[in-house]
């Protein structure tokens, strides 16, 4: 087969480190166009990026060149970068959770994501991430989650 063809959609989710809440309204405003572009330039085209203060989700077509640690590390890289010339002491965690989503349920991820304002005056970033983890079938040890 000469050609490598595939559809990888992954949620990806991050936070800020120790969850400070550095990502402010105006600050997203310019970020989340930010990371829209570093995804695209790196045949990862980005089909939704929301968030709230101390955290981002993001959902994403993998290339079918990169890994899911290439390119996390090219965007947060690049975005803790370009956030430092606005907040000096600005960083993001050390890790991330990637999970995988079918393209039949991409729709529902968008929304999910699309409504992180309204999710998050019921629930905390930490329980929600416990929660994704769950649903994935991720094993973790609380331990090692948060930094």
């Amino acid at each position: 087969m000469p050609q490598s063809l595939s559809n990888l959609l992954v949620h990806l989710v991050f936070s800020t480190k120790h969850r400070d809440p550095k990502l402010t309204r105006e600050a997203c405003s310019e970020l989340y166009p930010y990371m829209t572009d570093i995804f695209k330039n790196h045949d990862c085209p980005c089909l939704q990026i929301g968030g709230i203060e101390d955290h981002v989700h993001i959902l994403f077509n993998l290339s079918p060149t990169l890994t899911v640690a290439q390119v996390v590390e090219k965007v947060k890289t690049s975005s803790s970068k370009w956030m430092r010339a606005k907040s000096p002491d600005f960083s993001w965690q050390a890790g991330y959770g990637a999970f995988s989503v079918s393209s039949t349920n991409s729709d529902a991820v968008v929304r999910y994501i699309r409504g992180q304002a309204e999710h998050h005056r019921r629930t905390t970033f930490q329980d929600e991430y416990r929660e994704l983890l769950k649903l994935a079938g991720v094993p973790f040890d609380e331990r090692y989650v948060w930094d």
